[in-house]
Order: C-alpha cells, then structure tokens, then sequence
C-alpha cells in the first residue's frame, strides 16, 4: 500500500471516461443517471466575472486534488471548482509530513491535511486535465454547449512562498495556459482525435479558453499575523491584479463564544484551548485590513471578498487521526461559520461578497445561498455514503435562484439563520441519537462483503430489516409479518420499547437520519399481528427432550418460543403472577400497556409452551435435570443499584421498588418536588413517571456528567425534555437526609481510555430541596443461586459461560440480564435465540429459521443514493432504506479519489466485487471509516499496482501486469509469485478477478492501456 498518487495521462484520462460510460454507464464511478445538467437555463455570475450553471462545488481539499476528482465534482453538479490550496512545501516533502490515515468524516469531519500532496507542478498540470476533460465531456454528453464552470485557486501560505517562483509561475499559468506544455497536449490529443467524439467538435475545441482561472483564494496557516495577511491580498491584488478572497478563520470569533456554542449543542467532547484564538486574526484587526482591501480591489476594478471559513483546529484527544492537532469541518462547523457570516456582514452591512464553506448540505444549502448570493463548496458531505452523487441535489435546490441579481449579503436572512442553525435540534449532535460508528465487527471479506449492518451486527436477533422494510413501505402487512415474526418472539413489545440498536448502524444514519426501523416493526404488528398470532399452531413434538426455563421474562419466553416451535417440549416457570417480568411489572403503562405485552404472549402460548406463574425456583439445577434434559435461566436483574449518594441510602427510593408500586400497587406519596439521580432508560422513566403522580409539582433528573454522555436512548431523553422536566447536569449528589439533597458541581476534564471526557469536582457545593429523592443508577444481578449451584464466576460475580451461554453445569444456560447485568430486551432475546440453536443442534434437529429475500429493483437503490431525504411519514418511512444487504458499495462512494470501484465478477452471490486501484490513493483512510466492517478497503481488498514500487510496498492481496499474459501477485496467504493465468498457481478467486479486469475493465490495469 502506497500513498503516492499516480497521474493518469491525459488521453487515457479521456479513453477511460469515454470507455467507462460506454461499458457501464458511469464516469469514475459518477452513473449517468446522477449526471446534472441545468434544465433552467438560470445561470450564476460570480463576484469574479464568471458565468455558472450551478451554485456549488467541491471546496479546496480532498475532492478537487485530481483531474478524475474535478471530472466526478462536474458530471455529479458541481460548477464552482476550488481546487486545492498549492504551496512551496510540496511533493514527497509534504506527503512525509501528513500522518496517515488523514481523513476521519464519521460524523463532523477532521483532518491533518492541508494542501496538494503533489508537486505544483504536477498540481498544475492536473487542474488543467480537468479543465479539458469537463468542457469535452459536457459537450459530448449533452451536460453544456459552452464552458459553465469555473475554478478558483488557492495559495498559501506567506508573502515570501507566494512571491516565489514556483508560485508565481502556478499562479500565472492558471490565468494563461496557452504556452504550456500540459496544455498544448490536451488540445493536440483532442485534435488528432475528434473521431472519437460523437458531439464535441473542432468548434468546441476553438472555444476552449487559455485562461483556467483567474481568480484567487488566499489560505493562510493559523497564527499569520494579520499584516502579512494584508502583505499578502495587497501583493496579489495590487501587483497581480488579480481577484482575492481570503479565508478566515472562525477563531475570529472569540474562544468563549465557540466553546459556548458547540457546547450547546451537543460538541462538548470537541476539544481545543484558546491558544488559536489569541495567535490568529483578530476581529478588529480583520476589520479595518478589510475596508483597507476592499477599497484597493475597487481602486483596481478588481472583486474582493472573503471566504467563510477556514477549517478549525481541534486538539487529538479520542484517536481520531494520527497526528496532535486536526481541523475540523462539517455540521460543527456550520454554527461557526454561520457566526463570521452574521457577525462580517452586519459590520459591513452586507457589502462585503461571502463565498460559503462550512456544514453546507442538503438541508441547509438553498437558505445560505438565499442570504448570501455567492458559490458554495462542500467537502464533509460529499465524503460521506452517496459521495460525489450528492452535488446533484445541492444544484438542483438552488437552480432557480441563479439569476438573482447579487445585491450583497442578506443580513436579516444571515442573521437569521444563524439563530435558527444554532436552535434547531437537528443540527445538535444527539440528534444521530448518540451513533458513534457504524462500523460492526465482522472482518472484511474479500469477496461478496455487502453487508446490513442493521441486522448484521446491528440486531441481536438478526431480523431481517430490509426485507420488511421494503415490504411494509409497499402495505404488504402480513408478509411483513411473517418476515418479521420469523425471528422476533415478541413484535409489539420491540416495536414499542425495542433499544434499537439496529437504527444506530443504519446507513441513513451518514445521511440525515437513521430509519425509523422500530416505528416500522410496530406499523407492521398493528396491521397484521392479531391474524398472524391466530393463525399459529402447536408444532408436533420431534423430540423426547424436555427444557425448563426459569423466568418468563422477554429473554425466557424467546427462548421458550424458539424452541417449541421447532417441536420441542417446554415449560416455564415465573415467580410472579403474570409473563414479560420487567417489561409488564417495571415498565410504565404509558409506555407499554398490558393489552399490548399480551399480544406478544399469546404468541408463545398458541405455540404450545406451558407456562406456570407464581411458582418460584428454589430447587438445584441438578434436581430440576432430573426432570428436565436442559435448563435455560432468565431471572434477569432485580438486585437494588449502587447509589452514587454515599450518605442517606437508606433514605433514597430505589427505582425499581418506585416503578413497581406505581405500576402493580396503590403507588407511593411523592410529596411535591423530586429528584430522579442517574441517566440510563430506567431513570428517564422514574421522570416522566413521577411527574404523573398526584401531587408531584416538579421532577427534577441530576447527573454528574452532560446529556452527550447519558447512557439512555437520546429519544427517551428527548421526551423528558419535551414534557418540561428540569435536568441538571454536572451535578454529583454525595447525601440526602430526607429533604436536603447535597451535591457538588462538577466539570468536564480530561479524557479518558473510553474516549469519554471525565469529569472533576469544582468545589462548589449545592444543597437541593426535595420531598423524594429516587435512585436510578442501575440494578443488580442476584447471584446467591448462582454460587449454590456452583456455577462458575469471576472476581466481580460475572457469570462465566461458553460462547453459546452454556456454563460450567453441563446443560445448563444462562441469558439476558442474569448473565452479565442490565442490558435491553432485544440483547436478552438475541441470546435466547443463540441458546435455542445450540440445543437444537446437540439433539440433531432442524430449526426454522427462514431467510427471505425479496430482490430490489437495481436503479431504484443507485438512485436513492446520495439523496437527502428527511423522515417520511407512517408506512412510506421504510422507502428510505437503502437496501445494504443487496448492493453497498459505499468504500466506491466515500472515496475522493475513485480508488475503490465496483466490478462484476462471474460466479458470486453479489451484482458486484469491490477492487482497489493502488495508483488512485493517498491512504486518507475514508472508505475504512465507513465500511460497515471492521476491515479497511483500501488494505483489504484486491488490489491493482500500477508501479513495481507500489507493489512492494503495500502488503495487500493483489497484482500487477509485468507483460502481456504475465503477473506478479501477492496471493491471499501473503506469497508472491510470478505466473500466467492458466498455470494453476492461484486462486479461483484471484483468477476469476484478473480475468474479469482484463477482459471488461482494462483500463483499470494500467494508465498506459488501449482502447477497447
């Protein structure tokens, strides 16, 4: 694996574009049916002079560093090219400089790249490949009848650099080409070949301008002083005469007000000090240099402006990236970048021209353009799932507003919106629900690695989300259902209280919004479980093995139902009254009511389990294997929590006596005022709860650390926040005497191996008044059987189990909370299901699991990606989902350089293989980022060399063509060997993948290939 970028020369550059779209009907991965052409007919003149047919554009960065890049960035939609920021440090020293990987865009978007990794030369030469290639290929493809982009260069990073020669020769090339070799090439190629062109002609070669660019975007380094940033504007405008933005930096904004307002929204864990603030441009400063610049542009009828903003240094403390300090972009950036703009255009009173950059995207692009009236560049939202596709949309919501007169900045639309991105909840961070990855732990195959990671690391029942997903969207209820019950015991209940862990891997989540999967499951139970539940039969016994289940809990009646479904004899036995233990005796009945929970039981009862309540175990396991052939232990987690109040314990309710007595006795006197300490699901509850309760004034919930870090589903929070309970935060309670709770207010600190910010005492003490003080800091797992049964566990009293959750007792297992301590009913399910497969097979007996597959329409899932689509109402919702478990492919999306492609290989299960071209990457390391598995695209697939050099410096499984019928490939177990196709030295995977590159895509192999 190599990091260095191979150019790929100019003709092939437009022989593989022409070859590819004809083959497969794409352009480095861009499908036509994402090409963008203005419809309008609305054209954008930029404060620069140039005439655009759409507003947006890759900003100066990853996606705008080669010709293949710029080329993606046109076909998708973009119009408005800032190709990336050149300097005198360049080439091999500056690829040494950037630690690798470079690019992490998860969720915002860090990076510790800063400008080309190539030479300026070669930065040069491939800008003006891409300037060719786009004007020939939108005429060719019917995309323009003259050039309809153009491109805006960046320099940095001082006086002395930009004044050098190799800047200055860039810099003067750009504005005229015509004496260039790269550019007497490209036309000479294009004349000598115009027969290879359907549309694009001499004519349009004629009219192919000398001039790339002639406007200019200043990039300067953190801690320029603000003269010589003036220095700078005033050389290029003044002596180059040549139009100048130039980028600032939101640490203009003052260190207090973004501490205070990421934090506000949800980015207290982004980590930076005040040193940036205190060492960049300051307000005033900028100020007056502006006024100064902006009078000496007008003075040389030149345009100046600024570009808004600069990316935003943040201190390396959760491993993001390789390196100590990283710039920030995407959604956090938006309230910042959002500030300058307010903040610049009321001091100037919207005469100050403003190019965008900072958190733009689907959402929010058509209001900024609306106040501001200038191009805006993207990079975070088009490294994300859908990749380059995303442009499309972006140009196509602000195509009607392209011919408005510029009149400057909109102040009241800036302000505005300003006011409102920082307000509105979906652009806080816990509005993705606390999603840190969608990464699962599966290693990344070689071949066919399509995966849904919703239900394929996702679901701990591995339901089958997409196949009733699209079936409820087509109000296909009782399929669904069937679907649905295949794998899940107990439909309504999930569909109401389920954790969801599926919705925090769905793909949607890099989009927008994760699918509201749970919301689909219970659609589905509504319309169709009353006849699915009728319809059920007992299953006849297959078998003379008899298993008893202790507990008939969520986990209990899962695994009961598993198994006597698939012909086997069960009984259960429940201490209490009535079935689904925590969920109908702990649970809020708002929340879950009992006709509901009697739903899902019916399902087991008409399956023929026995169940026996009020019948309490208190016989050892080896005496009930005398009666029963394998025991099953769900007893769950009813153990009082560890209060964090050290003093007065005794004085504190326990939450699961508080939900208890309200929900199966006469309640409890509450008094007026309480306080619910902790922060997990069951806490949201006692909240909520609590305030229902006669008398009750105010519920307030204190915990010690910040609502980023509640270990409760953010949408439980939401709702206690939507129903007007206090919540205080960075509040520890240390004693409670029956009316005063004592605590001690606490700050964010350093943090810790987690990733997570710790927390310290500030010293300043709190006394709170409150009737009732309710603990909800977790439960506990009794273990007392456990140890009399001489059942295996460790120094903390943790069950020790097999993998498949049989212990020590032969036959004996244990699953759900029991197990391991409170964890959600979907994971205790997930493990009865585990526990139903093992004993089915040690008795040799089929299971019924069915897999379902109902087959997508192909171009109907291409073309749902990189569309932005906001939640749908009722049934339609399930219309969102992408379809993962039948085509991926999102390493070929996120990657900025087209290096992963997806190819069609004969003899496997998926439409396509995914490959990785050596000579197209820098090893930013984005594709890893998103992969769904725990593998890296970029080292794990196989891989195409173009260069002996690359090839033996990279590990990965792959080749490289040493002559006609000859290769050198590294094989799957690492040796290397030298061979033909035919001589059975490889793999049929490895044969299969080379015969399919050489026979269908070519010119994958080489830049140096032929026309096929």
């Amino acid at each position: 694996m190599s990091e260095f970028m191979r150019s790929i020369p100019f003709d092939k550059l437009i022989e593989w574009s022409l070859n590819e779209y004809k083959n497969e009907g794409k352009i480095f991965g861009v499908r036509k049916e994402n090409f963008y052409k203005n419809k309008s007919g609305k054209m954008l003149t930029t404060i620069f002079g140039d005439t655009i047919a759409s507003a947006v554009g890759p900003a100066a960065g990853p996606q705008s560093q080669l010709a293949q890049n710029l080329v993606a960035s046109y076909l998708a939609g973009a119009r408005f090219m800032e190709i990336k920021t050149v300097q005198v440090l360049d080439g091999e020293d500056i690829q040494k400089a950037i630690a690798r990987p470079c690019i992490a865009a998860e969720d915002e978007c860090y990076n510790c790249e800063w400008s080309t990794e190539l030479t300026v030369e070669q930065a040069f030469i491939e800008y003006t490949k891409g300037f060719f290639a786009i004007q020939v290929l939108a005429k060719e493809l019917g995309l323009a009848d003259k050039k309809d982009f153009a491109y805006n260069m960046s320099v940095g990073y001082d006086l002395e650099g930009i004044q050098s020669k190799k800047i200055d020769t860039y810099i003067e090339s750009l504005r005229n080409a015509e004496n260039t070799d790269i550019y007497k090439e490209c036309k000479a190629y294009l004349r000598d070949h115009l027969d290879q062109f359907e549309h694009f002609t001499q004519a349009d070669l004629d009219a192919i301008p000398t001039t790339v660019c002639n406007s200019i975007t200043l990039s300067t380094l953190h801690g320029c002083p603000a003269a010589e940033i003036e220095s700078i504007a005033t050389y290029l405008l003044d002596e180059k005469k040549i139009s100048t933005f130039i980028k600032c930096n939101p640490t203009m904004l003052g260190y207090d007000y973004a501490r205070k307002t990421l934090d506000s929204m949800g980015f207290d864990y982004i980590s930076f000090t005040d040193h940036h603030f205190n060492n960049d441009l300051q307000y005033a400063d900028a100020v007056v240099m502006i006024e100064r610049l902006l009078a000496l542009a007008k003075k040389n009828g030149l345009a100046f402006g600024v570009k808004l903003t600069n990316t935003f240094p943040v201190d390396v403390k959760r491993n993001e990236l390789p390196s100590e300090e990283m710039y920030m972009s995407g959604r956090s950036l938006l309230p910042l970048s959002l500030s300058m703009a307010a903040m610049l255009s009321e001091k100037f009173e919207g005469k100050l021209p403003m190019s965008y950059s900072g958190g733009a995207d689907a959402t929010n692009i058509r209001d900024i353009f609306e106040a501001l009236g200038q191009p805006i560049t993207v990079a975070t939202t088009i490294l994300k799932p859908g990749g380059y596709a995303r442009f499309n949309q972006l140009a196509e919501l602000t195509e009607d507003l392209l011919d408005r007169p510029y009149r400057g900045v909109d102040v009241e639309k800036i302000l505005a919106l300003r006011d409102r991105v920082i307000g509105e909840w979906k652009n806080n961070k816990l509005y993705r629900e606390k999603v840190a990855s969608r990464k699962t732990d599966s290693a990344l195959p070689l071949t066919d690695c399509y995966k849904a990671p919703c239900k394929d690391g996702g679901c701990p029942i591995e339901q089958q989300i997409p196949e009733y997903l699209k079936l409820v969207s087509e109000e296909r209820y009782d399929e669904a259902m069937k679907v649905i019950g295949n794998d899940n015991t107990a439909p309504t209940i999930l569909g109401m209280i389920c954790a969801h862990h599926c919705q925090e891997h769905c793909t949607r989540v890099d989009y927008e919004k994760t699918l509201q999967i749970r919301d689909m499951k219970l659609v589905a139970a509504k319309h169709a479980q009353e006849k699915f539940v009728s319809a059920i039969k007992p299953s006849d016994l297959v078998s003379d093995k008899k298993v008893l289940v202790i507990g008939a809990g969520p986990g209990g009646i899962a695994a009961a139902s598993y198994l006597r479904r698939n012909g086997v004899d069960v009984t259960v036995y429940e201490k209490l009254a009535k079935p689904y233990g925590i969920v109908s005796h702990i649970i809020p009945e708002f929340r879950i009511p009992d006709e509901d929970i009697q739903k899902d039981y019916l399902i087991a009862v008409n399956q023929g389990v026995k169940f026996v309540f009020n019948r309490e175990v208190t016989e050892k396991y080896d005496d009930l294997k005398k009666d029963f052939d394998y025991v099953i232990v769900a007893t769950g987690a009813w153990a009082p929590g560890l209060s964090p109040v050290k003093e007065g314990q005794e004085k504190i309710v326990d939450a699961l006596d508080f939900l208890w007595h309200i929900r199966m006795e006469d309640g409890l006197d509450l008094g007026k005022t309480v306080a619910v300490v902790g922060a997990g699901d069951v806490a949201m509850d006692c909240t909520r709860l609590a305030a229902r309760q006669p008398g009750v004034e105010k519920v307030t919930l204190v915990y010690r650390r910040t609502e980023s870090y509640m270990p409760a589903t953010q949408e439980e929070v939401n709702d206690v926040k939507a129903e007007g309970h206090e919540i205080l935060e960075l509040t520890a309670p240390y004693k409670y005497d029956g009316k005063i709770l004592s605590c001690e207010k606490m700050m964010l600190s350093d943090f810790d191996a987690s990733g997570r910010r710790s927390v310290k005492g500030t010293g300043e003490m709190l006394e709170l008044e409150f009737d009732t003080v309710i603990g909800a800091t977790g439960a506990r797992v009794d273990t007392t059987a456990f140890a009399e049964n001489g059942v295996n566990m460790d120094e903390r009293g943790r069950l020790k189990l097999l993998p498949t959750m049989e212990s020590n007792l032969e036959n004996v297992y244990f699953i759900g909370d029991c197990k391991a301590g409170p964890s959600t009913i979907v994971k205790a399910m997930g493990d009865a299901k585990r526990v139903a497969l093992d004993i089915l097979a040690k008795e040799n007996l089929d299971n019924d699991f069915e897999r379902f597959t109902f087959e997508a329409d192909v171009d109907d899932i291409y073309a749902k990606r990189g569309i932005i689509v906001e939640k749908l109402e009722g049934h339609k919702e399930g219309s969102r989902c992408l379809k993962c478990d039948q085509i991926c492919e999102i390493c070929t999306e996120v990657c900025p350089n087209r290096a992963n492609v997806a190819i069609a290989v004969q003899g496997y299960d998926n439409l396509h293989q995914i490959i990785h071209i050596d000579g197209m990457c820098n090893e930013c390391g984005n594709c890893g980022v998103f992969c769904p598995h725990a593998g890296e695209p970029y080292k794990d697939k196989l891989t195409i060399f173009w260069t002996d050099e690359d090839f033996e410096d990279s590990t990965n499984v792959g080749f490289i063509k040493i002559s006609e019928d000859t290769y050198r490939v590294r094989m799957e177990n690492g040796n290397v060997v030298e061979t033909k196709l035919n001589e059975g030295r490889l793999s049929d995977n490895l044969v299969r993948f080379i015969t399919a590159i050489e026979e269908d895509y070519p010119h994958y192999v080489s830049p140096t290939y032929k026309v096929f």
